[in-house]
C-alpha cells in the first residue's frame, strides 16, 4: 500500500516530468472513480500543470487556464498508481483514467487501480482547502518537535494506531509505523499519553528519519507499488521489522521478531520493545 514515502515519490516525479506541460484530453473509463467534481472535468482541457504536492498518502495536481486554478487530488489508496505510459502494469485493464500532455517530458499519466479504494476529485481551491481540513492531519516531515509532543501527550490510545490516524498525522501507514515503532525501540500498544518526554522526541526524530530515508530510496516496494516511471522503491531492502516474523533481532539483541495481531499485523522485538522502555 503506498504511503507517505511513496506519494512523495510520486509527486516529485510528476513535477519533473510534467509541469508545464498541457493536459490536452482526459479520459475517464468509469463515472464512479471521480469521488467529486465529475462535471467540472471539460475544464481541465487545454489547462496546464503547475505543480504536484504531496498531502498524506495523496497527491495533488494544480492546473492553471485563463489565471484560474483547479486541482485534480489523486487518492493511491491500497493499490492505486499513478503511471507514465512508459510503464506497463501487468493488468492494463485496471487503468480507469488516462490523461494525456503536450509540451512534457512524458505524453500521458494514468490512474491504475485495481481494487478502487482510491478516487479521484477534481477540485477548486475552496474545494481543496475543505477536502486537505477534512482528511489530514499534520505532516510527519514538517510538523514542529512541540506540536508533535502535544499530540502524542494528548491521545489515550495506543501508540501505533495514533501513528497511522490519517487526520491526525498524515501519511503513515502499516509498514512506516512498524519500521518506526522498532527503530525507536518503542512497543506498538504502549499507551501514547504515557510516553515520557524523551521518548516521543526520539519518536519525532525518528519519524522523520524513515521518512525521509524511504524517500531516498524510492519508497518501498511492497506488493503492487511502483513509481510513475516504473520503477520499484528499493527501501523494502533496508526493512528490519515489517513482514519478519520469526526472523533475529536486528539488534542482536538474542529474540526473534513476533507479530502481533490487532487491526493490522505489529511486528515488533519483544525484548527491545518492551512495554517497561515506554514509561
Amino acid at each position: 500500500m503506498p504511503e507517505l514515502p511513496e506519494a512523495e515519490v510520486v509527486a516529485r516525479q510528476i513535477r519533473a516530468r510534467l509541469s508545464g506541460g498541457m493536459l490536452t484530453d482526459t479520459w475517464i473509463g468509469r463515472a464512479d472513480i471521480v469521488r467529486e467534481g465529475f462535471a467540472e472535468r471539460r475544464w481541465y482541457a487545454g489547462s496546464v500543470l503547475q505543480s504536484a504536492k504531496r498531502f498524506g498518502k495523496s497527491v495533488a495536481m494544480a492546473f492553471e487556464r485563463q489565471g484560474q486554478t483547479r486541482y485534480i487530488m489523486a487518492e493511491l489508496g491500497m493499490t492505486g498508481l499513478l503511471l507514465f505510459s512508459s510503464a506497463r502494469p501487468r493488468f492494463p485493464q485496471h487503468v480507469h483514467v488516462r490523461m494525456t500532455f503536450v509540451g512534457a517530458q512524458e505524453s500521458e499519466l494514468r490512474y491504475w487501480n485495481p481494487r478502487r479504494f482510491g478516487r479521484l476529485s477534481l477540485l477548486d481551491q475552496r474545494g481543496l482547502d475543505a477536502y486537505v481540513a477534512r482528511r489530514f492531519g499534520c505532516d510527519p516531515l514538517t510538523v514542529t518537535r512541540e506540536e508533535f509532543l502535544r499530540i502524542v501527550k494528548g491521545r489515550s490510545g495506543r501508540l501505533k494506531p495514533l501513528l497511522m490516524h490519517q487526520q491526525v498525522i498524515a501519511g503513515i501507514g502499516n509498514i512506516y509505523a512498524n519500521e518506526i515503532l522498532f527503530r525507536a525501540r518503542l512497543h506498538p500498544n504502549a499507551n501514547a499519553s504515557r510516553l515520557s518526554v524523551s521518548n516521543i522526541e526520539v519518536l519525532f526524530d525518528v519519524t522523520k528519519e524513515v521518512l525521509q530515508e524511504a524517500i531516498a530510496c524510492g519508497g518501498s516496494s511492497v506488493r503492487d507499488f511502483f513509481a510513475p516511471d516504473g520503477s520499484e522503491g528499493e527501501f523494502k531492502r533496508r526493512h528490519l521489522v515489517y513482514g519478519k516474523e520469526g526472523a533475529s533481532c536486528p539488534n542482536d539483541c538474542g529474540h526473534a521478531i513476533k507479530r502481533l495481531q490487532s487491526e493490522r499485523s505489529s511486528f515488533f522485538c519483544p525484548a527491545c520493545q518492551s512495554r517497561a522502555r515506554t514509561r
